[in-house]
């Protein structure tokens, strides 16, 4: 039987514990981090809170119990580019978002060597296909997730935006013509899907017999979803000989004189000049329906112009589209978010020198949301 001192002692002891318990962890709650752009800085209390008591924090019971429970945008603190993490981030997908992450990952590890980071572009089916079955920590996708996708747990987050461009041979013989004229949706959906238009000659009641040779993508890719959308069809419903990738595409159009393909921007312009790739042609699309290229509609001549064209709605979409780097929605290595952050944060500036379309302001917004409810491991 306890003693009224004992009782005492005991109940006091419980209540200094409760009370230092209430005050190691309130602060954390009652200070949110905040987010500006991707970079994380933490409140000043906040921060002289965690540098004098971070010990205790870490070890008390309250603290066992809540830290498994911190999402990404409650932890910042621990994914500033002060502390060096370490980590390997595999990173799969569409060959459209390659030449922008590679340079993501080049200046990301310029903050955080200690991150190893392989990029491989293989599609973006093959992208969320990797991410879902734990092969690669995110994808590269440069098309709208399918619902099967988004049910076993994929989440996109839009990072930026490009398109999908129509491409022939420098050498085509109609070249001249075809400038001047363009193509329609309609002709290109007679090529494309109907097969009704076989022949070169055919664009101008000519008859000519050199065949319109089409290349199409053997990969189950962002850029031949979104060029079967344009036309009002699926990928597999496009005509054309199977090449494997962009690069693939843009080689075989290249060097057929009769051939016509279609390919993501960053392909089909030099990342140097600025202009078509040597041997291939972005050919213009009569989007009025007037068979003639008016001042509107030429802006295929340089990367330059097709991206204010982009910018300004005036090329369609699709094949406009946003990218995305995909992930699994559950908790995921702090490298990982960290990298995530970079992306949409102060990545955002290589975008238009790399050849890119910043997404807008809402859907970078709504990037940041999804990534901040995202748990740490």
């Amino acid at each position: 039987m306890l003693r009224p001192n004992q009782s005492k002692f005991k109940l006091k002891s419980a209540s200094i514990l409760l009370v230092w318990l209430l005050i190691i962890s309130f602060p954390h709650f009652l200070f949110p981090f905040s987010s500006i752009q991707g970079n994380y800085p933490i409140s000043l209390f906040s921060s002289l809170f965690i540098t004098f008591f971070s010990p205790s924090w870490m070890t008390t019971p309250a603290a066992l119990f809540a830290y498994p429970c911190l999402s990404f945008a409650e932890s910042k603190v621990s994914f500033s580019n002060q502390e060096k993490l370490k980590g390997s981030l595999s990173i799969s997908g569409a060959w459209a978002l390659y030449p922008l992450v590679v340079r993501w990952a080049e200046e990301f590890r310029k903050k955080q060597p200690g991150v190893r980071i392989d990029v491989q572009a293989g599609g973006a089916g093959k992208g969320v296909t990797d991410v879902l079955s734990g092969a690669a920590h995110i994808a590269m996708v440069s098309r709208d997730l399918h619902p099967e996708e988004k049910r076993r747990g994929a989440i996109a987050l839009a990072v930026a935006k490009d398109a999908v461009v129509l491409t022939i041979s420098e050498k085509n013989p109609y070249l001249k013509a075809l400038l001047i004229r363009g193509i329609t949706r309609e002709e290109l959906i007679e090529i494309w899907i109907s097969g009704k238009i076989k022949f070169w000659g055919d664009l101008f009641q000519k008859p000519g017999k050199e065949p319109i040779n089409l290349y199409t993508r053997s990969d189950a890719c962002g850029a031949g979803e979104t060029w079967a959308a344009f036309l009002g069809a699926k990928q597999e419903d496009l005509r054309g000989t199977g090449v494997y990738g962009d690069p693939g595409v843009a080689e075989a159009v290249k060097r057929d004189p009769f051939g016509l393909g279609y390919n993501n921007l960053n392909f089909a312009f030099d990342p140097t000049t600025g202009l078509p790739v040597k041997g291939l042609i972005v050919l213009p699309l009569d989007l009025n329906n007037n068979n003639q290229v008016d001042s509107e509609e030429s802006f295929t001549a340089n990367r330059q112009s097709l991206i204010i064209a982009i910018q300004e709605g005036r090329y369609p979409s699709p094949p406009s589209r946003d990218l995305y780097l995909v992930l699994r929605n559950e908790p995921q290595p702090v490298f990982v978010l960290s990298f995530l952050a970079y992306v949409l944060g102060d990545g955002q500036k290589i975008i238009p020198e790399a050849g890119y379309v910043e997404v807008s302001i809402q859907a970078l917004q709504e990037s940041k949301d999804l990534l901040g409810k995202i748990k740490v491991r």
